[in-house]
């Protein structure tokens, strides 16, 4: 190919949709030896495809779909889910997680964390983080930015120790999610389906024993482009198909883009693409619409997260001195 373009993403959909079904199938049967499907829909995109997928690997019958909102989630993300379901003709369950999150200390130990940046912050203002300086060619930053009820915007540079907790505290959102996953699939004996695309997982985009955690990833290899493609391709619900990607995490509406990628998912796919095949910043330049050293930059985002990541992708290290060096190696 001489010149980089969006067909790089083509897929032949009813053949990949197919594949993925069938390896589905063998791989909760004969591998995984379970009965059936759970999977955590958010009204997403990348859930809505998974499940879609789980149905055609192993029948609406064998597959339970969890709704599992809390106190920061958009009210159009439950609905969506819901419309899937029942578009899917799935067993669903909903369990609202934000009693237990109170009760672990979630919303206070973040709460905590921002009133050190923000003494004003208040229980009903909303947040959220924002990241900044990859895309400067500098090291990545986090910013808070939070709204009073006035409406007002205030923002803030965010200490390292203040940061390290509000994404620790949020985290117990998608552990706590993930251990009600698990507890269906215990109960069921089903296997657990994890809903990453191929820039999340690449990236680290995910929390260890979080979402990151699952028995099998059935779309960790397509791009985003290429799960709406499939979206699309198997009929899903408008509000799913077009959702756009957020991280349904902060009270204040948050992209992922504004939260942890360099550029906008559509964008950032093409430049993931573009550095696994060698194209040079200047072609993907010439692609995005940017100057070149804008995307030599968004190179080196997306290897320095491949480092600074590479852990959440790694089993537990184990310390006799052969067994630790073959789990650093499957690692790799």
């Amino acid at each position: 190919m001489s010149m980089l373009d969006w067909s790089v993403f083509n897929l032949d959909d009813v053949q990949e949709t197919a594949r993925i079904a069938s390896r589905l199938r063998e791989a909760t049967a004969r591998m995984l030896h379970k009965r059936g499907l759970v999977v955590a829909i958010s009204g997403g995109v990348d859930s809505a495809v998974c499940a879609a997928l789980a149905v055609a690997a192993v029948g609406a019958e064998r597959v339970l779909t969890l709704i599992l909102p809390e106190r920061d989630s958009a009210d159009a993300s439950a609905s969506n889910a819901r419309i899937l379901a029942a578009h899917l003709r799935v067993r669903t369950e909903t369990v609202d997680i934000a009693p237990a999150l109170e009760a672990i200390g979630c919303y206070r130990a973040r709460d905590e964390a921002v009133r050190r940046a923000l003494p004003g912050y208040a229980s009903d203002w909303r947040m959220k983080l924002a990241i900044s300086g990859g895309l400067q060619g500098r090291i990545n930053h986090f910013k808070l930015v939070a709204q009073s009820p006035d409406g007002a915007l205030h923002e803030r540079a965010l200490g390292h120790a203040e940061y390290l907790q509000i994404v620790a505290a949020t985290s117990f959102k998608q552990r706590l999610r993930k251990t009600l996953e698990y507890y269906h699939a215990d109960r069921l004996n089903y296997a657990v389906v994890g809903t990453p695309n191929r820039l999340e997982y690449d990236q680290g985009f995910f929390v260890k024993n979080g979402d990151g955690s699952a028995d099998v990833k059935p779309i960790a290899h397509l791009y985003k482009t290429q799960v709406y493609a499939l979206a699309r391709h198997l009929g899903l619900p408008e509000c799913v198909s077009t959702a756009r990607p957020t991280t349904d995490t902060y009270s204040l509406a948050q992209g992922q883009d504004e939260f942890y990628f360099a550029l906008p998912w559509r964008q950032m796919d093409l430049a993931l693409w573009a550095l696994d095949h060698d194209v040079p910043a200047a072609e993907l330049a010439r692609a995005l619409g940017i100057d070149g050293a804008t995307a030599q930059a968004v190179y080196r985002d997306i290897q320095a997260k491949r480092r600074t990541t590479r852990y959440l992708h790694m089993a537990p290290l184990l310390l006799g001195a052969e067994d630790a060096a073959r789990a650093w190696d499957s690692a790799s």
